[in-house]
This record gives C-alpha cells, structure tokens and sequence, in this order.
C-alpha cells in the first residue's frame, strides 16, 4: 500500500500502525516494513509492505523519489527544518532571477553532504543521536542525482520546488546548499513526498480510508513488481523452481530475452507468483535462476 504519512509520525510509528490493523486478534503479529524514510516533519507516498513483500522493500528504498518542499532562506536551525533550533538569521532580498541560475547549478549529478541529524550511522552510532549529545558529527560527501528541480512558488523568503532525484538524496540538505549559494537561509518549513518509484500520487490512501476498507487499499506484490518482466511456468517447473533449482525455459513466443545480461524477472506459475528470478542466456537455452522464492509458493508445491 502506499499510505499518505500523516504529519508528526515518524515512518516507524506509520508501520506499527499499519501492523496493528492488519493483525488479526489471536494471530501472531502480522510482519511490515517501509521502503523509504519520511521524517516525522514530512507527509506523502510512504510504501509500506506487508508479510512476504517485506523480502522486496529495497525496490522502494532504491528507487528515485520526487517532493515538493518549501523553506525559508531568511533563517536556519541545526536540524535544517523547522523543528529544530535557529542557529542564523539572514537580511537582505533574493531577487526572482537570482533563482534559476542556481537550481540549475545544483540539478544533475551533485555531491551532497547529508544533514547532521539523519539515521545515518557513523562508527556504529546514529548521527541524530550523536548531534542531540552534542558530540561532533562529520559525515562526508555523497554523490548524488537530482534529476529535475522545477520552481513552484517564490514569496520571499518562502521559496516552494518540486524536486525528482535518486535515492539517498537528502531534501533539507539540498534546500541548505541552494540557500547557501543565495548567501542566505534555506530552513525546511513543509515537505512531501509525491512519488516513489514513478508511481502516481493518486496512489495513496489516508489513515481514514484504511481504517475504513483496509483491505481494499491493499495492492498485490506482483503490482510493487510490476517493471520486472513476467515468466510463466507450467506446474510442473512451479515444483523445481520452488525447490530452489535452476530452469532451462522452453523456447516460447513472448518470452523475455536476458540478451548478454542478467534480467530479473516475476515468476508466475498461473495467477500465483511464486518468487523472483534471473534470466540468463545458456548455451541453447534461456536459464532461469531462482533467486526469491515466497513462502506462499513453498507451501503450495512442497
């Protein structure tokens, strides 16, 4: 499902939620997991995961994610939203044209410091913990991509951009490096994340409509995996691929070709899918590798 994170939760808080909703009473608590961090101060697309998707969170977590954010360059706070501490306040005026020249500097591949406080950890401690004791937290560069910055709105100081980037982007950072190039602030003030993984903000569903219809609002994890290609298997092969071994494919219309690559692949045996695979090209035939196999599969043909 892709909950629209209400504002004030942290992403942990959306997943026990979601954990006490779809545990049945009497039955062992049901297992989730998010796949991509929202801070308590953000709302939008947060994926969230549920039994056996829970294998294929990274999907989420390694995807390109797009924002709308708005800060404001006339201060800044140690935890570069507004939540934390003013540190700087800033006079003086950005005028409108001052602006393009610098979103396009910091568009493309850029190499991005993370914020201080951040889960990121350093030497086994995390960096928010590390900064609230005030110890030093020096955290290098990243390489990042920041596929496209468009301007939404600017009222000085209150300058609002959609922002499309690659995972592991930090927004507050971005908006504290395009404040500093503008000699000024650049203190987050509302965040939301509008896409994980190109999927459409009408996607999300609220807290009201799960409680509502939970079921409903539940997607099937063949849908999460729906860029990679589909492989069908007879029942026969359902058996062989389930036990974990290795499957030279018939040569059939329609099937994926791997080329010189190795192509992820669904694996379906009829409407079930049975796990994730990899094609690749053998001597005479397509191999396919299992390499996740559902434990909804194992029980169906073991």
């Amino acid at each position: 499902m892709f909950l629209d994170k209400p504002y004030g939760w942290t992403s942990r808080q959306a997943v026990n939620a979601m954990i006490r909703l779809f545990t049945l009473p009497g039955e062992k608590r049901i297992k989730a997991g998010h796949a991509g961090t929202l801070d308590p101060l953000a709302t939008g697309m947060l994926p969230i995961l549920l039994g056996e998707a829970t294998r294929y969170a990274e999907m989420g977590l390694n995807a390109d994610k797009s924002y709308r954010v708005s800060f404001d360059l006339s201060y800044q706070t140690d935890t570069l939203d507004c939540e934390g501490e003013v540190v700087a306040r800033f006079d003086g005026v950005v005028e409108h044209s001052a602006l393009q020249p610098v979103l396009d500097a910091h568009s493309g591949p850029i190499e991005q410091v993370p914020p201080a406080y951040s889960a990121i950890r350093i030497d086994g401690k995390r960096a928010h913990a590390m900064a609230r004791k005030g110890e030093d937290v020096i955290i290098p560069a990243r390489p990042v991509t920041v596929h496209a910055i468009k301007l939404v709105a600017f009222d000085f100081p209150q300058l609002t951009l959609d922002v499309d980037c690659s995972k592991g982007t930090y927004i507050r950072s971005l908006a504290r490096d395009i404040g500093e190039a503008l000699a000024m602030g650049g203190c987050v003030t509302a965040l939301r994340r509008l896409s994980t993984g190109g999927w459409p903000e009408a996607m999300m569903v609220t807290m009201e409509q799960l409680q509502a219809e939970p079921q409903a609002c539940v997607l099937p994890l063949a849908q999460w995996l729906r860029e990679m290609p589909e492989v069908a298997l007879a029942e026969a092969l359902a058996s062989r691929f389930v036990k974990g071994q290795r499957i030279q494919l018939p040569t059939e219309p329609g099937q994926p070709d791997p080329g010189d690559q190795e192509l992820p692949v669904r694996v379906f045996s009829g409407e079930q899918l049975l796990g994730t695979g990899i094609l690749k090209s053998g001597h005479h035939r397509t191999v396919l590798h299992p390499s996740r196999i559902l434990p909804s599969a194992q029980q169906r043909y073991i």
